[in-house]
């Protein structure tokens, strides 16, 4: 399980080197891919193969589902991780994402997220103040 929060930097060669615990939950060839709330995501292989099989199953009917297919899959890149523990951000994935030289990799159960630091900072000041809404609205439908 992808779990834990870090503080990285982007080199100038466009590299980001991933923390030692996700390295060994990732493998050696990840898929990278627009997030939501301006993040990007990174999937192993497996995950993205499952997430991808759910996407399938929406209905092309339904514009909303169009829209949301082609903003994961046509953002998507698959890449390989080096033998330093680094993947290269492709500029467009960078400019999405607002990242400079300073991000923050969060492990969210099955995949990372690649956070512009500053952007992770003001988002986590928000959801920690709405933590305990968060709570009740789980415990209503039996969740915790």
């Amino acid at each position: 399980m992808l779990i834990g929060e870090y503080t990285h930097t982007i080199d100038l060669k466009k590299r980001l080197s991933l923390p030692t615990k996700f390295r060994k939950e990732l493998g050696k060839k990840v898929v990278l891919t627009h997030g939501l709330d301006n993040c990007i995501f990174i999937y192993t292989t497996s995950n993205w193969e499952n997430f991808t099989k759910k996407l399938s199953e929406l209905s092309m009917g339904q514009s909303d589902s169009r829209s949301f297919n082609r903003f994961m899959l046509a953002g998507a890149v698959e890449a390989e991780i080096d033998g330093a523990g680094r993947i290269l951000i492709p500029d467009f994935l960078k400019d999405f994402a607002n990242l400079k030289n300073k991000v923050v990799l969060i492990g969210v159960r099955d995949r990372v997220e690649i956070w512009n630091d500053k952007a992770w900072a003001e988002y986590k000041k928000v959801i920690e103040k709405q933590a305990d809404t968060f709570a009740e609205k789980l415990g209503e439908i039996g969740m915790i």
